[in-house]
């Protein structure tokens, strides 16, 4: 909300930003809002889903803090509980304006929006899943990659992960090549390439490399926990 958001961007900001929502949506624009949630403005955000909504823009959603070179990733870090936490009452929350007629799309886009819908019992793995794929979850690799200016190519554009230059590498080479190839090596996540989830979902790797330059740790808003031998769930109280 506006203090939080005036004190990252600066003074004024704010309310220059939802004036530009009225003009996006009253000239017929598709508008869309996002966020990046962070321990400094966790709490803004049952406010800022009602702004969301109150303005009626067509999309909301937000990724979370992603620290880059020369941050601290303690300095904005929320804790794993505290995270899912979060989710819930955003689930909530985008359920209560949407039994009032609200039109705006809430995306799922953080990835662990999986765990949380599997927890809840509203996302299944379905039966006749192969386990050796991947469904869904983080597109590194897979469905998109990132384009500089300079033509530099990005694995993905949240961590350093330059895979070549377009201008020298067609696209096509670039995607099938080796540098691409190590973001699809999927049992070499710790602990993703142990879950029952893998296939659909592996957090956020970027945001697990701001944490520890490794983007095959665990990731530091996970609060799944389970038996790294068998894969199952400790939660579930059956193991």
């Amino acid at each position: 909300m506006e203090q939080t958001h005036d004190f990252f961007r600066k003074q004024g900001s704010f309310k220059v930003t939802l004036k530009a929502m009225d003009f996006i949506k009253n000239s017929g624009m598709y508008c869309a809002v996002m966020s990046m949630v962070s321990s400094a403005n966790i709490g803004d955000f049952p406010q800022l889903i009602d702004l969301a909504a109150e303005k009626d823009v067509d999309v909301f959603a937000f990724g979370r803090y992603c620290p880059t070179s020369g941050q601290k990733s303690e300095e904005y870090h929320i804790e794993p509980l505290a995270y899912r936490d979060f989710l819930d009452m955003c689930y909530k929350k985008f359920q209560q304006h949407k039994a009032h007629g609200c039109k705006t799309t809430f995306q799922y886009k953080d990835h662990l929006w999986t765990l949380y819908l599997y927890e809840q019992g509203l996302f299944k793995i379905p039966e006749n899943d192969d386990k050796d794929m991947i469904y869904d979850g983080c597109h590194c690799g897979i469905g998109h990659m990132t384009i500089l200016p300079t033509g530099v190519v990005y694995a993905c554009r949240r961590m350093e992960s330059k895979v070549g230059n377009v201008f020298d590498t067609p696209m096509y080479e670039l995607f099938v090549d080796a540098k691409l190839e190590k973001y699809r090596q999927f049992d070499k996540f710790e602990k993703c390439g142990k879950c029952e989830l893998r296939g659909y979902c592996r957090g956020c790797p970027a945001v697990t490399f701001g944490y520890t330059g490794n983007m095959y740790a665990p990731d530091p808003q996970c609060w799944k926990e389970f038996n790294v031998k068998t894969g199952k769930n400790y939660a579930d109280g059956h193991y």
